[in-house]
């Protein structure tokens, strides 16, 4: 009886010994926490403001606009996988998701800061040009190739496509468009302000769209300086919060109320809104900061009723214009248009 005892004790301990060794092996999957939340009104992460603005008188608010983030637990351990699981806070998702098999974690953070990077660049327009400012389309880059290679230049900003003048991406796109690929295009400029024309063959692209092969931007005449100082998070999401808070910036109206309001959402130059991912743990993060008003992406709407939190009203928003809106209502005490 005594070697039967010994032998089941030691079986017991090598089957603990197996578990735990299971528990803690790594497993295909990735821990989405709720990150941290930044006012942009406030402070970054380096002690300066989060929108830098020198050359004009900035108004000041008695709330705070916060963009929100998800945190990426890599390399999960069955053990904190299922605790993770069971925490209700957290979601445990397949790794291929966030990191897909043909991309090295590198590419995939440098395609994460590329958007972040678009994400500002469009913010500022959407905000200017609701703010009035003239806008002009510039060129960032030539498709190598493409018939505008070798005739246009990063810098350039398009004046006028076939006498029709250009002040918005959309119009550049809708000239380019509005013929057969191989029509030919007379395109006006300015390079260093001083100014240009030359014709352009379009091609068609994969789709057969006409098109020049140029990346464009928005660039606004304005008589100060902006930018936006914050570099630790990756993505579009916070663009519409960005927007948001240039303008609030920049005119004398508080857009917040006095009120701590949170949101997220991806924002293109005219000022439409996109969906995201992580909608449950940011809604997570704005409670614990203690927001009132949550902005969500329409098409995020769903989720985000899935995934309520207390004392957190969920604004529906379709555009820049939309958000906007739902402030005014909410320093009214009005109902704005809900999830």
């Amino acid at each position: 009886m005594q070697r039967r005892g010994i032998t089941v004790l030691v079986g017991a301990l090598i089957v603990m010994v197996l578990s735990f060794g299971v528990m803690l092996a790594p497993v295909p999957y990735v821990v989405l926490q709720p990150g941290p939340t930044w006012n942009t009104l406030g402070e970054g992460a380096e002690g300066g403001q989060v929108i830098e603005i020198d050359g004009a008188d900035t108004a000041d608010s008695a709330g705070e606009l916060h963009l929100t983030t998800v945190s990426v637990q890599p390399e999960v351990s069955l053990l904190t996988a299922l605790g993770a699981w069971l925490d209700g806070e957290e979601a445990v998702v397949p790794e291929e998701l966030v990191y897909p098999p043909d991309q090295t974690r590198e590419q995939v953070e440098q395609r994460n800061a590329e958007q972040f990077s678009r994400s500002q660049t469009s913010a500022e327009a959407a905000a200017l040009s609701h703010l009035g400012y003239p806008t002009q389309v510039a060129v960032m880059g030539v498709v190598e190739g493409a018939p505008a290679d070798g005739v246009l230049e990063a810098g350039d900003v398009i004046t006028e496509v076939d006498g029709v003048a250009i002040s918005e991406a959309s119009q550049l796109q809708e000239q380019v468009a509005a013929g057969e690929a191989g029509s030919t295009l007379r395109v006006e400029y300015l390079r260093d302000g001083e100014p240009g024309s030359a014709e352009l063959t379009t091609e068609g692209a994969d789709d057969g769209t006409p098109r020049i092969g140029v990346e464009i931007t928005h660039e606004f005449d304005v008589p100060f300086e902006l930018s936006i100082q914050l570099d630790r998070i990756g993505g579009p999401s916070a663009g519409l919060m960005f927007a948001l808070g240039i303008i609030d910036k920049l005119q004398d109206e508080d857009l917040t109320g006095g009120e701590t309001i949170a949101g997220t959402g991806s924002i293109d130059e005219l000022g439409q809104v996109g969906a995201i991912g992580g909608i449950p743990q940011k809604l997570v993060a704005a409670r614990e900061l203690g927001a009132s008003a949550f902005l969500v992406p329409s098409a995020n709407c769903a989720e985000a009723l899935a995934n309520p939190q207390p004392g957190l009203t969920l604004v529906r928003v379709d555009t820049l214009d939309d958000a906007l809106t739902a402030l005014a209502d909410l320093r009214a005490d009005r109902e704005p248009v809900a999830c």
